[in-house]
């Protein structure tokens, strides 16, 4: 690999963030995913549905978000319960990742760890106030 493609590697490491999503329903998690695919890049596909593993133990979902290149913004979500979600990766990239989940979701910082060059973030997701009246009789 020569100096140019290494630089450019770099930067696209450094545009991707690590989401897990946990505590919650597959359909929440979907709807999680299919948010991150409409602001984003996303390694899963929109037929990706999230499935519940059997067994002891919770069941973390995760996927790989490019945020390099904005997509759409995308619409409010409702959500059935308030979802965990963790993410990790570069100061920039986790910080585009959180402001492409704000016009979605209520985003709620509950921690960080800073690194050098990565900070992990744990989010608490929930539905919008507007979207829980949208629609209400």
């Amino acid at each position: 690999m020569n100096s140019a493609e290494q630089a450019s590697h770099a930067e696209h490491v450094a545009a991707e963030v690590v989401v897990e999503v946990e505590g919650c329903s597959t359909e929440d998690a979907h709807a999680v995913f299919g948010v991150l695919r409409t602001a984003f890049h996303s390694d899963r596909a929109a037929d990706d549905v999230p499935t519940e593993v059997a067994g002891p133990g919770a069941t973390v979902w995760t996927s790989t978000v490019d945020v390099s290149e904005r997509g759409g913004t995308p619409e409010p979500r409702r959500l059935s319960a308030p979802v965990t979600v963790s993410l990790q990766g570069g100061y920039w990239a986790v910080d585009q990742l959180c402001a492409g989940l704000k016009s979605a979701f209520t985003v709620d910082v509950l921690g960080t760890a800073a690194g050098d060059q990565e900070k992990e973030v744990e989010l608490r997701l929930a539905t919008l106030p507007q979207t829980v009246t949208k629609g209400a009789p």
